[in-house]
């Protein structure tokens, strides 16, 4: 390779892993993701940011459905490609350990290939009466896919009515690859109806809604880029 050529290469490579490090150490959210950090490292060291499933903010409709650090919220960037969807809380507990409930009343469904996820059907958003919406629940699985999730909830099963509170499972890590698990969490998120009576695609930001007024906290990454989601905060 000429010389020249590799200069400009060396110095590309630079440029990238310099504008990739100042991504991630100033991007808006890096405050906020520096005390989800230190509650990882240590939870019992900040009790304060936990928060505690079946809580219920203020006059907010959802319970909190599980216990922990809202680690990443609705809104959080993962790359050019990927915002955040939902909100991940995590536990600080080992797999199938920390429970997981039902935030809201409605009706269960988890498809037959689903090892980690359940999603409930609300035929009226308590925020938007008369629209059905769906709230999705995963991760309910340990990395090679043995099932955390409630044995009344088994594969295939459809439209099971539950309330709030209803237990679901328990918090897992399962990514679909047992080689690249995930941290130990619950990804919630609120799923539009496609019109049909059907649950939109999840993965997609721009069919899912903003879980703040829902759980009547800062779960916003847009609107929280510094806070540890609390009550009141």
């Amino acid at each position: 390779m000429p010389k020249r050529i590799l200069i400009i290469t060396i110095v590309l490579a630079a440029l990238v892993t310099a504008i990739i490090t100042a991504y991630y150490m100033y991007r808006p959210n890096a405050e906020r993701m520096l005390k989800f950090r230190a509650w990882m490292e240590n939870p019992a060291s900040h009790p304060n940011w936990k928060l505690s499933a079946g809580s219920q903010c203020g006059s907010a409709p959802f319970l909190f459905p599980t216990d922990g650090f809202a680690g990443f919220l609705w809104g959080d960037s993962f790359g050019i490609r990927h915002t955040h969807q939902g909100i991940d809380i995590f536990g600080g507990a080992e797999v199938g350990i920390t429970p997981v409930i039902s935030a809201y009343p409605g009706y269960l469904t988890r498809l037959p290939e689903w090892k980690s996820a359940v999603i409930v059907r609300v035929p009226s958003d308590p925020l938007d009466p008369g629209t059905q919406i769906w709230l999705y629940y995963t991760h309910m699985a340990d990395r090679f896919g043995n099932s955390f999730i409630a044995e009344e909830f088994p594969a295939g099963v459809s439209e099971i009515p539950i309330e709030a509170g209803t237990f679901l499972g328990y918090q897992g890590d399962y990514s679909g690859d047992p080689e690249n698990p995930v941290g130990i969490h619950l990804h919630f998120s609120i799923v539009e109806d496609d019109g049909t009576g059907q649950f939109k695609n999840e993965i997609e930001i721009d069919n899912t809604l903003d879980p703040s007024p829902y759980l009547g906290l800062p779960l916003n990454a847009k609107e929280n880029p510094d806070q540890a989601p609390v009550c009141g905060s």
